[in-house]
């Protein structure tokens, strides 16, 4: 567990499905953080810039190399499924996971549209799935 984590910054956030994703990613986790702001420039060089707001705005990005058909099954359905994810729309909880991640549970919605890859091996794969993250997932 890091000194700081997303956590530490969000607010409980209730989900639209209460269902989680459990599904480990291997390798890193990148989680990156935005606040968002405009800085307006003037002919003179002269910066103004604009708080939108003070929160910020997270995203973890999973990395899925090397999974069973089931596991990347689930993920996909997580997409697919307009009771779960229905694309980018809805949100669940997801959980932050034990072996790579910090362990907190998280309400989220996807910020990307996931590619899965099928080897000849039958090998499954998906990579760089963007989750945005909307706050601590409530029970």
């Amino acid at each position: 567990m890091a000194a700081k984590e997303m956590w530490d910054y969000l607010t409980a956030t209730a989900a639209n499905s209460t269902s989680l994703l459990d599904v480990k990613p291997q390798g890193v986790i990148v989680e990156s953080g935005f606040k968002n702001a405009t800085i307006h420039t003037a002919d003179d060089n002269s910066e103004q810039r604009v708080a939108w707001s003070n929160k910020t705005v997270f995203t973890a990005t999973l990395q899925f190399n090397l999974f069973n058909a089931s596991d990347m099954g689930t993920v996909f359905d997580y997409y697919h499924s307009t009771a779960l994810g229905n694309g980018i729309t809805r949100s669940f909880r997801w959980l932050h996971g034990s072996t790579v991640g910090d362990g907190h549970t998280y309400t989220v919605r996807f910020a990307s549209h996931p590619s899965r890859s099928i080897s000849i091996e039958n090998f499954h794969g998906m990579q760089n799935v963007a989750l945005r993250i909307l706050g601590r997932a409530t029970s």
